[in-house]
């Protein structure tokens, strides 16, 4: 499994989502990731599970996906494949 991303100290406070992503601090308004995740209930918002890759975080009870890439504004690409004759 590939590490996208070292993902720490998740915490859903104020309105604002923050996170330490790669040893960098990061902390966005709800209202700019996402309306189903500004307009969730605390239960809803507190519920959530950070991918083992880094890759993203996971709301059950909303059914919601952000991607940490998304986040922070960056593309990983997928491998190369080597074609062989």
């Amino acid at each position: 499994m590939s590490i996208y991303h070292k993902v720490e100290n998740v915490k859903i406070e104020e309105g604002r989502l923050s996170m330490v992503v790669d040893g960098r601090f990061v902390s966005k308004s709800l209202s700019d990731i996402s309306p189903a995740l500004d307009n969730a209930s605390e239960e809803e918002a507190q519920n959530y599970t950070v991918s083992a890759s880094g890759y993203g975080i996971h709301w059950p009870l909303i059914d919601e996906d952000i991607s940490i890439d998304g986040l922070l504004g960056v593309t990983h690409s997928p491998p190369q494949w080597k074609k062989s004759a």
